[in-house]
């Protein structure tokens, strides 16, 4: 007997298939997908498509020969810069760092009141 289609090794791999490839989880491949910092994909109808070959070579770009190899190529985290949220909007300080809002003359410094110090307009 002849080996079908049922038989044959799948060419193209959803992601929770694709993850286990590249030792990732698939929510971690979904980030590096909607970062673009993954692999190559296709959507095809409304699903995420890898190819078996394009998840290997990206695997390759992370081939180190030594931890101080300069001619190696960088695959950077699943993450956006950790000063900027997606969209490259600043993120808000943390709690405990909360910015004194500016007056309407842009101070920041409301403690002596619009006027200032002697109550009169603002330079």
């Amino acid at each position: 007997m002849s080996k079908g289609p049922a038989d044959a090794p799948q060419k193209y791999l959803r992601t929770k298939e694709a993850a286990p490839i590249v030792g990732l989880c698939a929510r971690t491949l979904e980030k590096h997908r909607t970062y673009g910092t993954g692999p190559k994909y296709r959507k095809v109808g409304g699903r995420v498509l890898y190819d078996i070959d394009d998840l290997h070579a990206w695997i390759e770009l992370g081939a180190r020969t030594s931890t101080s190899d300069a001619n190696a190529t960088f695959v950077p985290p699943a993450k956006p810069h950790a000063a900027e949220a997606p969209g490259g909007a600043k993120r808000s300080p943390g709690p405990g760092t909360e910015k004194v809002a500016d007056d309407a003359y842009g101070d920041s410094d409301t403690s002596a009141g619009p006027g200032g110090e002697d109550g009169g307009p603002h330079p």
